[in-house]
């Protein structure tokens, strides 16, 4: 939200630097994101001045340029070059001088200097209006009023505007400070807390009145529920023009596009007062009838950015006697608005319900500054005084007369809060005690009625455009951000307890796995819980009844919950890749959520891990890049398992339209975790077209099995291992596995470990043969082994890949 400083001090007469104002609206909550200059007129006029021309003859060496004396009003006349065709003596006439900059349409510099034209001096440069920023003509210079004295500044001759506006941070609770009114209100609040007393001034509305009433608009509002409080009010004879100067400034400076007269003041109101508002062309409203009703669901209705939009029946909208004219507190109506030709108008100034308006909004995919205030909640008890400020400034910018009784429907007033506040409650929130007087201060100038005093605590009245402060606990944190949490002192001590919890709690065993994989190199993503509903298509074990569903999405690709953590993860992995960044290694710890019905619907906790391209960084080494593969992936996957302690688990393969490779591992009948390269089919989706692999961690499972498995340990072995190697000429069908599963049949004592590190197929081998590269890790863990019990074992071995294999030695 932008604030202009220039408008805030309308409210209070605060002459603080634009920095030091910043850092109060932060400490008061208003959080200033950043502090910004605005100027009407790039440059300020900055180094122009009024000049009299006092000579002007033909450039000697140019048909196109003069030569003149100008009198800039500091002493001996300078001499300019200009080459403009009516430039002549006597004029009065602006000069940048030199050492100024001049700025062009794009907001480019030049300086003036002083130089030689056609071999004749020129000291300064005689400007036309675009050059200054004033106007868009090139014909000419400027010729200025002949009472105007020579050397007077340029900025005194022109209205320009030079402001300071403030980007704040608003959080959604401040409604009560979407206005130059409620920024300033709340200035006023942080400066009486350092004894800065200054009056609060609000525009006037006493000079309204009905001038006649020759154009009566009847209102009916039959949704009083939606629309507590209507008003509005019929200006006829006006003229749309252009607005002046001042207001256009006020609005380019929160970065406003001007538009009229009349479209203007309304825009201006609201960024003053936080009180949206609309003005009809009165002449295109039948019936001489406002009703403010919801139409029948699928009624179609054209808005102003000219887009046919179908009504939902809860749609609250602005009708006359024979059709729809706006959305109401979102968007008007492709012709209800004020154009050149209108001469009539309807105002309206209205408290729509914050929760009818925000779903509207949201169901049509609009967000105006209208409905972003109406949405959140404005004062209900502003509606009448923001109509009557709105009016007064379309009659003084456009003219016209009231000519219709001010409509206020406003059946059911909107009460304020009531709160009762505790010193007790209020100090033991605040970690301090407040003195009560100050506590009082506060909340005075917070406009927080104080009803009754007592030795405990305060009963308080608190105005209704504040809807975030409806408890205790919020009147206490206003009286603690107004007072300054930098004021409250911290203890020189520290007061803390020591809880009794497992070492298998979810949160200590995701921080070891998570420390884990940032070791490997990865990276951990958070991704929404909210999806779109058509991923459940690119899975058959994913089916779409069991989605749960958002009421109220935020849009189509955020209409449901998530049944898989893979395709976020994909999102993610497409998003860096489309940036250039292909070598990525994801790990994220989320829910997945299914409906199965109305009464069973389940919440899963799962690890996803993603590995892309290649597993360590290019250097200038040839050929060191190493590709993430399937076995790279095994080995991350184990390794997570073994660091929870779980060991000795079922590995047997899956087939499933996500995978074209994949393992599950398990625990007796508990799945662990499933891995695998992603099919090619669902990559395409994301526009990935390198490969993928995924593992899919129960984590409620893992977590369940790893509170039940025992930690062992057993002294390291003092006595040296013995390795031996085999080179076994196996059938093609033959496997690893098989040779490892009767190896350690064969030898359970002393056989420790068994690896495969080469496998040769192709010439000199038998058909239907391929050739395995085996070691044999061989440990006594109380004595060293001797040659005769190593062949013994080696020997033994070898007869079993003879007989159970048909195995040779190579």
């Amino acid at each position: 939200m932008k604030i202009s400083y220039n408008w805030v001090k309308q409210f209070i007469q605060l002459d603080w630097n634009a920095e030091k104002t910043g850092e109060l609206l932060t400490d008061l909550g208003l959080e200033v994101e950043g502090i910004e200059k605005y100027e009407s007129v790039k440059g300020g006029l900055e180094g122009i001045v009024v000049g009299h021309v006092l000579t002007c003859v033909q450039h000697p060496n140019a048909d196109r340029l003069k030569i003149t004396t100008v009198d800039l009003g500091s002493g001996e006349p300078v001499q300019i070059v200009c080459g403009a065709p009516n430039v002549a003596a006597g004029q009065k006439v602006p000069v940048a001088t030199v050492g100024t900059t001049l700025y062009d349409a794009e907001g480019n510099g030049f300086k003036i200097k002083k130089g030689k034209i056609r071999g004749e001096e020129s000291l300064g440069m005689i400007c036309a209006e675009d050059e200054l920023g004033l106007g868009e003509s090139h014909d000419g210079i400027l010729v200025l009023d002949d009472e105007l004295v020579p050397g007077t500044l340029a900025s005194e001759v022109f209205s320009i505007e030079n402001d300071t506006v403030f980007e704040i941070g608003l959080t959604p609770n401040r409604a009560d400070a979407m206005s130059h009114h409620g920024v300033a209100r709340d200035l006023k609040a942080g400066l009486s807390q350092q004894d800065i007393k200054l009056e609060f001034i609000t525009p006037s509305t006493s000079s309204f009145r009905v001038d006649n009433r020759t154009l009566k608009m009847d209102v009916e509002v039959e949704d009083k529920t939606l629309a507590p409080r209507y008003c509005g009010v019929t200006i006829s004879g006006i003229q749309v023009k252009t607005s002046p100067e001042w207001l256009q400034h006020r609005l380019k400076a929160i970065g406003l596009t001007p538009k009229n007269n009349v479209v203007d003041v309304t825009n201006y109101v609201l960024h003053e007062l936080g009180q949206p508002l609309h003005a009809f062309d009165a002449n295109y409203i039948s019936g001489n009838k406002i009703v403010v009703k919801t139409l029948e669901a699928g009624t179609k209705f054209i808005t102003l950015d000219e887009v046919e939009r179908e009504l939902h029946e809860d749609d609250l909208m602005i009708c006359d006697a024979e059709k729809p004219l706006c959305i109401a507190g979102v968007f008007g109506g492709l012709k209800s608005g004020v154009t050149e030709e209108t001469t009539n108008i309807f105002l309206e100034s209205a408290y729509f319900n914050p929760i009818s308006v925000r779903k509207t909004a949201k169901r049509h995919g609009l967000n105006t500054d209208a409905s972003f205030r109406f949405e959140r909640g404005i004062d209900p008890n502003i509606t009448e005084y923001a109509l009557k400020r709105a009016a007064l400034l379309i009659q003084e910018l456009a003219g016209g007369e009231i000519t219709s009784d001010l409509t206020d429907s406003y059946p059911v007033k909107i009460e304020d809060f009531q709160v009762r506040v505790s010193f007790e409650n209020v100090a033991k929130l605040i970690g301090e005690e407040l003195p009560k007087e100050t506590i009082k201060n506060i909340l005075s100038s917070l406009e927080i009625k104080i009803n009754s005093v007592t030795d405990g605590g305060l009963g308080l009245t608190i105005p209704a455009y504040r809807v975030d402060v409806q408890r205790e606990a919020d009147v206490i944190e206003e009286i603690l951000r107004v007072y300054g949490y930098n004021n409250i002192k911290f203890d020189e001590k520290w007061h803390t307890s020591i809880s009794d919890t497992s070492r298998y709690e979810d949160y200590k065993l995701q921080d070891v796995v998570g420390a884990q994989l940032v070791s490997q190199g990865f990276y951990e993503i958070m991704t929404n819980s909210l999806t779109t509903a058509s991923y459940v298509e690119l899975s058959e074990q994913l089916k779409a009844e069991h989605n749960v569903t958002m009421l109220n999405p935020l849009s189509n690709d955020l209409s449901v919950m998530r049944q898989s953590l893979l395709f976020s993860g994909l999102e993610a992995i497409s998003h860096n890749i489309n940036r250039r960044q292909s070598d990525l290694k994801f790990f994220e710890f989320g829910k997945t959520y299914h409906a199965y019905s109305e009464e069973n619907r389940e919440e899963d906790k799962h690890l996803s891990v993603l590995i892309t391209g290649n597993t360590t960084a290019e250097t200038w080494r040839p050929n060191n890049a190493v590709s993430s593969d399937f076995f790279y992936a095994k080995g991350i996957v184990t390794a997570i398992l073994e660091r929870l302690g779980l060991n000795s688990l079922k590995v047997s393969p899956i087939k499933n339209d996500l995978f074209t490779e994949g393992l599950m591992l398990s625990l007796g009948k508990t799945k662990l975790v499933e891995f695998g390269i992603v099919k090619r089919k669902v990559l395409k989706s994301f526009d990935i077209k390198q490969e993928v692999i995924y593992a899919d961690f129960n984590w409620d499972n893992v977590i369940e099995v790893a509170k039940n498995r025992k930690i062992k340990f057993k002294e390291i072995p003092k006595f040296p291992k013995v390795r031996r190697d085999f080179a076994l000429l196996i059938d093609e069908a033959t496997t690893f596995a098989e040779i490892d599963t009767i190896a350690k049949q064969s030898e359970r004592n002393l056989l420790k470990e068994v690896s495969l590190f080469d496998v040769y197929q192709g010439d000199n081998l038998p058909k239907g043969k391929k050739s395995y590269a085996v070691s044999f890790t061989l440990q006594d863990e109380h004595k060293t082994l001797t040659d005769k019990q190593i062949d013994k074992i080696m020997n033994k071995l070898q007869q079993s890949f003879e007989k159970q294999l048909g195995a040779e030695l190579r």
